[in-house]
């Protein structure tokens, strides 16, 4: 993916608007696990069809994006498939926690996991790449550090479905930025190296009994063919935009989606004790200390810019 730039007029407006869309989405779509599991639908069977209709909607992206090329190359280079085939695994770890979690009234410990996402980027970026850190990407490192040990206190124990979602996207971010492949491209790809196990899953859970509910119920089979708009969507939006949008921006709309599902497990009466609302509140101070960073990184690059111009 090309550094992401200000896009003049009209397109930066349809930037802006794409990135939030595909927030807004990321941030609802726990509200879609939840129907299909109100229906009978497992975590597992969620998972397979999830991927395994990923593949064609991706597939047709990739049309529309006319990347069939670009899939050819990847797929005669072993080592950048890979790498795909990596990150394939860790998405998966990622989708089937997030799904657990969301069906089980864990809604608030999902939201937090994304909340730290962006601050475990920064300090990994530090640590491995050796990427130098200022004063407020330290202060918001330090206040999420807290933030996690006092949910820990709340919990009674770490916040693993937390971690492991920030964990987890961590590692798949990591890899994708060693592949040389467009978002369309690596989904479908990514896609294909899982769609064998998600459609022997299908086929088990259909001919095992009863224990599918595709061929059964048609309300959740619906629900099953749209996660695979529901999950190429959003990552096509957010690749569109984020190459036309400053990365000031993109630090500030990535808290768009934890922040609905915050509210949404509110709303759903997951229990918040006062130490665990404390906990949120040094997370919320870490993530606005990074929007605040990245707002004044963004500034910073574009005074330099228009003073290379002058």
């Amino acid at each position: 993916m090309s550094q992401p730039s200000s896009a003049p007029g009209g397109e930066a407006r349809l930037a802006l608007t794409a990135g939030i869309g595909c927030y807004f989405i990321w941030g609802f779509v726990p509200l879609v696990f939840q129907a299909m599991g109100h229906l009978g639908v497992g975590a597992w069977e969620i998972l397979a069809h999830r991927i395994f209709w990923g593949a064609p909607t991706s597939a047709v992206f990739v049309a529309m994006a006319r990347q069939w090329g670009q899939v050819r190359r990847v797929l005669r280079r072993p080592r950048v498939l890979g790498l795909l085939v990596l990150s394939a695994a860790l998405i998966a770890v990622n989708w089937t926690i997030f799904i657990m979690a969301v069906n089980s009234g864990r809604v608030l410990e999902t939201s937090l996991g994304y909340f730290i996402n962006p601050l475990l980027n920064m300090a990994t970026g530090a640590l491995i790449f050796r990427e130098r850190l200022d004063r407020t990407a330290m202060a918001a490192i330090g206040l999420a550090v807290v933030g996690v040990v006092l949910q820990t206190a709340a919990l009674g124990h770490l916040p693993i479905i937390s971690l492991t979602l920030a964990v987890s996207f961590l590692g798949y971010g990591l890899v994708r930025k060693q592949v040389a492949a467009e978002a369309q491209t690596g989904l479908f790809i990514e896609c294909l190296a899982l769609a064998p196990f998600a459609a022997g899953l299908i086929f088990w859970l259909e001919a095992g009994g009863g224990h599918g509910h595709f061929l059964t119920n048609p309300a959740a089979a619906a629900w099953m063919v749209a996660c695979g708009p529901l999950t190429a969507a959003p990552l096509v939006l957010f690749a569109w935009s984020a190459r036309r949008m400053p990365l000031s921006a993109i630090g500030f709309l990535q808290f768009i989606a934890p922040s609905i599902t915050f509210f949404m497990g509110l709303a759903e009466g997951e229990a918040f004790t006062p130490l665990r609302a404390v906990s949120f509140a040094f997370i919320w101070a870490g993530a606005a200390v990074f929007a605040l960073g990245a707002w004044r990184r963004g500034r910073r690059v574009a005074t330099l810019a228009a003073q290379a111009d002058a």
